[in-house]
């Protein structure tokens, strides 16, 4: 599980560092052709009721925002939940222009024209694609996130150094990091189960380590206890 789980985080990531460049570089093509002067560009979005020109830099506004969260953002739950967002609201604007019996290529999502210097046409597919390729990629991955997320395994162990209580994913186990308390470099492993005496009546106690300290009734005398590690 935890092996899976890393590998397809690593897919994950790679999307999201994918779509924020192709986003990045669909934002500076619309900023271009923005910049431009084509007659076309004067003319009204068929979706959005505002000058092409107006809704190409809006468009690209967006785009490079979610792109920069993409490339330098550090939560990849907020990276594909934006991913998923722009996607949408893609396909929506698409299927509104299917509807309306509008071409695309004319459109504030369409390739107005080849400021790249592509072959006619190559623009306008390559940013017709970009919608399915986040919205595929997007929700594939939140899919998968929330339904491997619900069965992680958590472990519970103390630093060895200073004793703090540590929580971590069970897929985690063997790494080593730094105890967020002391500092000390440590690995993260299952926690061994210690043993003890109840000192009111003899009975003997099993727990895992990360229960040091707290409070219990004795399971044998329900007297209330602190759990410790035996010298």
């Amino acid at each position: 599980m935890g092996w899976l789980w890393n590998e397809t985080m690593k897919w994950i990531q790679y999307f999201i560092f994918s779509a924020g460049a192709v986003l990045l570089a669909a934002a500076l093509s619309r900023f271009l052709i923005a910049a431009g002067h084509a007659q076309v560009l004067a003319l009204p979005d068929p979706m959005l009721g505002v000058p092409l020109r107006d809704a190409v830099i809006a468009v690209g506004a967006f785009e490079l925002v979610v792109a920069l969260i993409c490339l330098f953002g550090k939560r990849v739950g907020l990276q594909i939940g934006w991913l998923a967002w722009l996607g949408t609201n893609y396909i929506v604007f698409w299927v509104g222009l299917l509807a309306m019996h509008c071409h695309p290529q004319g459109t504030c999502i369409g390739g107005l024209t080849d400021m790249l210097g592509l072959s006619r046409g190559a623009s306008g597919l390559i940013l017709s694609t970009l919608p399915v390729y986040l919205v595929l990629g997007s929700y594939t991955a939140l899919i998968w996130i929330w339904t491997h997320s619900r069965t992680i395994e958590a472990v519970k162990m103390s630093c060895p150094a200073c004793g703090i209580h540590i929580e971590f994913a069970g897929q985690h186990v063997g790494q080593r990091i730094h105890c967020p308390q002391c500092q000390e470099s440590i690995t993260l492993r299952r926690p061994a189960n210690l043993k003890m005496t109840c000192a009111l009546c003899g009975g003997h106690i099993e727990f895992p380590s990360h229960a040091i300290g707290q409070n219990i009734a004795c399971p044998h005398c329900a007297k209330t206890i602190t759990l410790l590690k035996s010298a």
